[in-house]
């Protein structure tokens, strides 16, 4: 099955990696990425839309149907925000663009970045955990016809992109060791990315996929 995928948050570290593996990916046919700004990016699988207001999608939902899967990765970090701004972040924007985007493509397949920790029973003393279980489990009674969440840890930056966060460069050193003394809590972002790629087809058995599922995904 060929790939026709929109990409959020593509100017971020994540987004970025998981961008660059779906240009470099056969099974991926055609890409469109949503910006805030522009990307810099230049293919011919690419199509991108700069709009700046995720929480109003109308003017641009005409430009939205016809995709087979979705890579949520845009998100903000939780240092420093109170809860109110970060649930409003968090679970209303994403909710609200993955709800539009399940009423355009019943046949998608989306693919939300969470992290690892993440707080299903919604109960937890961590407000960010509580906050991304809450998003995760509203995802999954969306009607998309696949929805996984992804829950990576420390990941070892792709080679060569641009939007590395620079504490990311300076502790990438960590990353041999982590991998081999603690693998269930360190991947790589292309990991991650191809995990994504594949969810879409052949699929995964479970929803939800800590940093072993991705790697095992990304293997297959």
């Amino acid at each position: 099955m060929k790939i026709r995928a929109i990409i959020t948050g593509a100017t971020g570290m994540v987004g970025e990696g998981v961008l660059h593996e779906c240009l470099n990916d056969a099974d991926v046919e055609q890409v469109l990425v949503i910006n805030r700004k522009p990307g810099g990016v230049s293919h011919y699988k690419l199509s991108e839309i700069i709009h700046t207001d995720f929480f109003d999608l109308t003017p641009i939902e005409s430009q939205l149907s016809g995709y087979n899967a979705c890579f949520f990765c845009l998100g903000v970090s939780s240092v420093g925000m109170k809860e109110p701004e970060y649930r409003r972040l968090t679970y209303d924007l994403t909710l609200h663009a993955a709800q539009v985007l399940a009423k355009l493509n019943p046949d998608m397949t989306f693919c939300y970045v969470s992290g690892t920790g993440t707080d299903s029973t919604e109960q937890g003393s961590s407000m960010w955990a509580r906050v991304k279980g809450e998003t995760e489990n509203a995802l999954l009674r969306l009607p998309f016809k696949k929805a996984y969440m992804f829950r990576p840890g420390f990941m070892k930056a792709t080679p060569g992109l641009k939007n590395v966060k620079s504490y990311y460069k300076l502790i990438a050193w960590i990353y041999p060791i982590g991998r081999a003394l603690f693998p269930a809590g360190f991947s790589t972002l292309q990991e991650l990315a191809l995990a994504m790629i594949k969810s879409v087809s052949p699929g995964y058995e479970k929803t939800v996929l800590e940093v072993k599922d991705i790697v095992a995904l990304a293997r297959r």
